[in-house]
């Protein structure tokens, strides 16, 4: 008979950040282990699963009592041995018989292949359900993504079990019906437990599908995460609202929500506050000592400033919570002066006297100290800077600084704070605007919005700071290996491609072409490390890493052959996109085929030719196909390069269209190979310059079928 099962692991308070994961893995574990027992047909039927900061449960409808029966055929034998002239067992086969507590009428005879099988058909009876779950429940245990586990002995002072937190009770239930099962020492019941302070402590769960109901009226604790992380978000939403305030970004609600949901398993939110001259430090400090140290949820005014106000998340719900709120009012104190002390104790010295200090801090130690790092990042800034427009002793200046509030309190209390305090260090030293600002900026993943920057001071430095570490980190043999990357190359290359993306966007509507290259960069990095530390070949490998980035980026988005195309020629990275829609433009031309199957046989021609780059001599075309080729690539050269330097990519790969009808020609009357060197050697040259000609935008050969 088909009923839901029940079950439920109970546990002292599991690891909050890993709750919901450990709450969907066991009952993602449990539901395919009774799937392979055939207890259930499959596991995207109606199933919850429910994970506190004390239990993990999973509630399965249809789940049957025992296993379905199923068939198994065994090839046992050849007929011609199995049976004898007269038919009937032969010795051999009533020994088989024996062996496997058979008899003879469970055995068919089937051709298979040229010959004839005697098969063993048998009816394996499907598994109860208290073995096919004791079995599920063990695997999932093993399987879960613990964190880290721990070792700890059971009642009877000798057994030592590892989980990833002490448990103390397990329930069962299909139904209303107890499975007897065990695991972790501890056997199956219908007990469960309350909310530790404000719930009946011990609960018995009279049948599976009214669990959750149960611990909801018994136990004040709602079971489901997801639905206690709703009631929470609710709660905090109202309680925003009716202080005048906001949550703030919705990026920096979940990640906290998810905590909080994983703490608490009745949760009531209640409003502190502390005193408003705690203000006068950096909101980025207060924020994060709030959410970080002690998980309240900061409020903002309608302008997104920081108020004097919190939102706490709590596991208690009383009538009066004054002792709570007050509790918590006096708990923040000491953490918001610890932030002011040190921030007020930081200012006392300039950040660019700190930066000497940076010489006794290892960046690596085959790449030298932060100092030296600075130093490279610095000549770097200043060489992008005169590339873009910007301001090179700014751009010098805000490198130099970059790295100085490593060594500051509150840094080494936050590292989270990186770069933020440097700016607001800079600001109180009366530096640069645009170098402080340049300090903030150098941390970003990427720059927002559709246009470059207006302090290209930032820009500069946030270029320079990713050419190094991707140079030097690289350059190393500490390239990004399957999902690791432990320094963080691959972001790295995506904000390289953003910057240049915008760069090159703030350049196109002024009619400038933006002179900076990934590849000089990248050569110039090399040359600042100490001479044997970088690999030879980092550079033109980090070339393909970033071009096989913004493959990746672009393949959602546009044509796959079209990039294919363009990124073979590795152009500018502000030129990448351009290229590939004028690519896409020019693949819907009539001509394009033709000439995209005549470059790629072109291509192939030149891979085993003599690699001479002697230009043609029109003098020695005998054919009229090949002089009617020279001719019109002459008229075709010119237009295209003047195209090409504006930056039109459209229309240097439409003037390709005028040169369809003398290619197919040419192959068709000229004999490419010719006996003769001169004429052969002379035909290859034309077929350079062809193929040199066709490919200056994309290899349109990557869009030949």
């Amino acid at each position: 008979m088909s009923q839901s099962l029940l079950v439920e692991l109970f546990t002292e308070e599991l690891p909050p950040k890993a709750l919901k994961q450990l709450g969907e893995a066991f009952g993602f574990q449990l539901q395919h282990g009774l799937m392979r027992a055939q207890l259930i047909d499959d596991v995207a039927g109606d199933t919850r699963i429910f994970a506190t900061p004390r239990r993990l449960a999973v509630l399965i409808k249809n789940v049957r009592s025992k296993g379905m029966d199923r068939t198994e055929s065994k090839k046992l034998m050849p007929s011609k041995v199995a049976f004898g002239a007269d038919g009937e067992p032969s010795a051999a086969l009533a020994k088989r018989l024996e062996k496997e507590g058979v008899s003879a009428v469970q055995i068919e005879r089937r051709i298979e292949g040229d010959a004839e099988y005697a098969f063993l058909e048998q009816i394996i009876p499907g598994v109860t359900l208290a073995a096919g779950l004791q079995l599920a429940l063990q695997e999932a245990i093993t399987k879960l993504p613990v964190p880290k586990t721990m070792s700890y002995q059971l009642a009877d002072g000798v057994t030592t079990v590892q989980f990833v937190r002490p448990a103390h009770g397990l329930v069962a239930l299909h139904g209303d019906r107890i499975v007897d099962v065990s695991v972790l020492g501890l056997k199956s019941g219908r007990v469960t437990h309350g909310h530790r302070f404000q719930g009946v402590r011990d609960i018995s769960v009279v049948a599976a599908d009214v669990y959750e109901e149960s611990l909801a009226a018994h136990g004040q604790v709602i079971a489901s995460f997801d639905g206690r992380r709703a009631e929470t978000e609710k709660q905090l939403r109202a309680k925003a609202v009716e202080s005048g305030a906001s949550l703030g970004p919705e990026e920096d609600i979940a990640p906290l929500l998810d905590e909080v949901t994983a703490l608490v398993e009745f949760p009531s939110v209640y409003a502190g506050e502390f005193e408003p001259a705690f203000l006068t430090v950096p909101p980025e400090c207060l924020i994060l000592t709030m959410r970080q140290n002690q998980k309240y949820f900061p409020l903002f005014d309608a302008c997104g400033r920081l108020t004097n106000k919190f939102l706490i998340v709590s596991n208690m719900r009383l009538t009066d919570p004054k002792n709570i709120v007050d509790g918590n009012n006096r708990v923040v104190r000491p953490r918001l002066a610890d932030a002011r002390f040190f921030f007020d104790t930081d200012k006392k010295i300039r950040l660019e006297a700190r930066v000497p200090q940076l010489g006794a801090i290892v960046y690596h130690n085959k790449l030298g100290s932060q100092l030296e790092r600075v130093e490279r990042v610095q000549l770097l800034a200043g060489k992008i800077a005169r590339e873009i427009g910007a301001d090179p002793v700014l751009a010098e200046r805000a490198a130099w600084l970059a790295k100085a509030d490593l060594v500051t309190s509150m840094v080494g209390e936050f590292p989270e704070l990186q770069g933020i305090m440097g700016c607001y260090y800079a600001a109180a030293d009366g530096e640069n605007a645009k170098v402080a600002e340049a300090l903030r900026d150098q941390y970003r993943i990427r720059f927002d919005g559709d246009e470059a920057p207006a302090n290209l001071v930032s820009m500069s430095l946030f270029i320079a700071d990713r050419i190094e570490a991707l140079v030097g980190i690289w350059g190393i043999g500490l390239k990004p290996s399957g999902d690791k990357d432990p320094f963080g190359l691959r972001r790295a290359a995506l904000g390289l491609i953003n910057a240049f993306e915008l760069l090159g966007a703030t350049a196109r509507p002024l009619n400038q072409t933006l002179a900076l290259r990934l590849d000089e960069l990248l050569q110039l990095a090399a040359g600042l490390f100490k001479p044997g530390i970088i690999d030879k070949h980092a550079s033109a490998a980090i070339m393909e890493f970033v071009y096989e980035r913004y493959r990746n980026q672009l393949i959602p988005v546009f044509d796959r052959k079209a990039i294919e195309a363009v990124i073979a020629l590795q152009p500018p990275l502000h030129e990448v996109v351009q290229r590939v829609r004028a690519v896409i433009e020019f693949a819907a031309l009539p001509e394009a085929a033709a000439l995209a199957a005549a470059n790629k046989r072109i291509g192939n021609i030149l891979k085993k030719a003599d690699r001479s780059a002697s230009p043609a001599d029109f003098s020695l075309f005998v054919e009229p196909a090949e002089k009617a080729l020279a001719m019109v690539m002459d008229k075709v050269r010119p237009a295209a390069h003047k195209r090409l330097a504006a930056n039109d990519y459209a229309g240097t790969l439409k003037l390709l269209s005028r040169m369809r009808e003398p290619v197919d020609v040419f192959f068709d009357d000229v004999m490419v190979m010719a006996e003769d060197p001169k004429l052969r050697g002379n035909r290859i040259a034309l077929l350079r310059e062809l193929h040199g000609l066709m490919n200056q935008v994309a290899d349109i050969s990557k869009l030949a079928s």
